[in-house]
């Protein structure tokens, strides 16, 4: 069986947080950005993948946009990959969008294959997954019908039901599907009744292969998901223990022992779990939330220190567990003294803030590549993001921006400059040296109740109180603002 879903980064959006509104995903792609998925409304509206967002608002001003992110989009086709596994115990991932099941001996189990394709279309559709299914005697003739022509092939009608599909049913590149179009093979059936000969001395050696996978006359394996393995060490003790040099010694051997099965894995735990169990049978658990994915034992120790301090050991601990419970992949890096021994200082530092308020409490600026002040930056967790080597600044931008603040100012057409006095938060200032004007003008295609009044321009001033500030002023709409601040 072959499950494709057509819309599975979008709707996997939608599910977090709904809109009633045409809806897509962007990515940065060719130095624009493109719509990389879409929901049906905005289909509807004519829109579809890879448009520019620039050429998408034309056609739908109504149309809301969020960031795609592919890494949780595949984190979440392989939850749906565990999830199938109560159909059968075979599954495997089909590129970014679908899975393979081997349904072989399973069918029976919900009444038939109709009631099984019935029983996944309806569990999928409560979801709010959309989802095209296929079945057939092989993947590649299942992965067609899912694409073009959702339904069941029987034994036995396997070309019958493809024999109409265009050739990229049978998953060819699309220079080899332009080829044989052009010389007016359209359709599976046309290229089945070719000669062999002619097909494999004309064409890759794909397209004979494929055709015959989707027959049955080559074998296609599906490859299922493997577990992903776990990382835990137990210490069981033959006598209690309850001092802390005890327990902490306890605790490095393993911690040592879980980082070089980490190492061996090349993985980082990113959330370890140590479980005391004392002799009462009562257990003491001290979670560690890593800021980034670490196996070094000594840093690791010394971060569970002050939770390890906290314990109660009652009348004495027997038992000792430790648990990666969060993973992630961690190669070999090449480390310079002083750059890792301050960045390693920073992550530490951040993890042990962050297990007192959260890490996701723990922000930072990053930046955004836009010509809008306010949009030129995003708070993100600083556990979950690393430091912007540059900002993207065309011109000298303030070191503090907050929202623009009317001033009172006279003396002076806007046409010269800036006004030579004006009073702001209370103060009376005066400016020395003025540079500018830097225009800057609203994205008139996105929606910004920040820019309603159009064009700005910017100056760069130093005043006589020492204060170096960031002022605009609206030509529509004569007025003067403050809106950054230099260091």
């Amino acid at each position: 069986m072959s499950l494709w879903f057509p819309r599975l980064a979008a709707e996997r959006s939608l599910r977090a947080r709904p809109v009633d509104a045409p809806f897509a995903l962007t990515l940065f792609d060719r130095n624009s950005e493109r719509l990389y998925d879409l929901c049906p409304r905005a289909e509807e509206a004519g829109l579809q993948r890879g448009m520019t967002l620039v050429h998408a608002r034309s056609f739908c001003p109504a149309l809301l946009t969020r960031p795609s992110d592919p890494g949780a989009d595949q984190r979440f086709l392989r939850m749906l990959a565990r999830w199938a596994t109560r159909y059968c115990p075979w599954v495997g991932l089909d590129g970014r969008d679908g899975l393979f099941l081997d349904i072989t001996g399973s069918a029976h189990l919900m009444g038939g294959e109709e009631p099984l394709l019935d029983d996944i279309r309806a569990r999928l559709a409560r979801a709010g997954l959309s989802a095209r299914l296929g079945l057939a005697d092989t993947p590649g003739t299942a992965w067609a019908l899912s694409h073009f022509a959702e339904g069941i092939a029987g034994p036995g009608e396997t070309l019958a039901r493809i024999g109409p599909l265009p050739l990229a049913a049978l998953r060819l590149a699309d220079q080899t599907s332009t080829a044989l179009e052009r010389l007016g093979i359209a359709t599976v059936s046309e290229l089945y009744n070719l000669p062999r000969a002619t097909i494999a001395r004309r064409f890759d050696r794909d397209v004979l292969h494929r055709l015959d996978q989707a027959l049955g006359n080559l074998p296609e394996q599906i490859s299922p998901l493997g577990d992903e393995p776990g990382f835990a060490v137990r210490l069981t003790l033959p006598d209690p223990i309850g001092l802390l040099d005890d327990v902490m010694a306890g605790a490095r051997r393993l911690v040592e022992h879980l980082c070089n099965e980490l190492d061996r894995a090349e993985k980082g735990a990113r959330e370890l779990k140590l479980s005391f169990r004392r002799v009462d049978q009562e257990n003491q658990v001290v979670e560690l939330k890593l800021a980034r994915p670490m196996r070094d034992p000594d840093r690791i120790l010394a971060l569970f220190e002050r939770g390890v301090g906290a314990v109660d050991a009652g009348y004495g601990i027997d038992m000792i567990r430790l648990e990666a419970v969060a993973v992630e992949a961690l190669g070999m890096r090449q480390l310079d003294r002083a750059g890792a021994k301050e960045k390693d200082s920073l992550d530490d530092l951040i993890t042990q803030l962050g297990n007192r308020v959260g890490l996701e409490n723990i922000q930072r600026f990053q930046p955004v590549d836009s010509h809008i002040p306010e949009r030129s930056f995003k708070l993100v967790p600083a556990a979950y993001s690393s430091p912007a080597s540059a900002w993207p600044a065309r011109r000298p931008r303030p070191l503090r921006l907050f929202p623009p603040e009317p001033i009172l100012a006279s003396g002076q057409e806007p046409a010269f400059g800036p006004p030579p006095r004006f009073r702001w938060r209370g103060r009376s200032l005066s400016i020395v040296d003025a540079e500018g004007p830097e225009r800057i003008t609203p994205a008139w295609w996105e929606e910004d109740d920040g820019w309603d009044e159009g064009l700005r321009d910017y100056w760069r001033v130093a005043t006589g109180q020492g204060q170096r500030l960031w002022l605009f002023f609206t030509p529509q709409a004569p007025r003067w603002f403050v809106q950054g601040e230099f260091g």
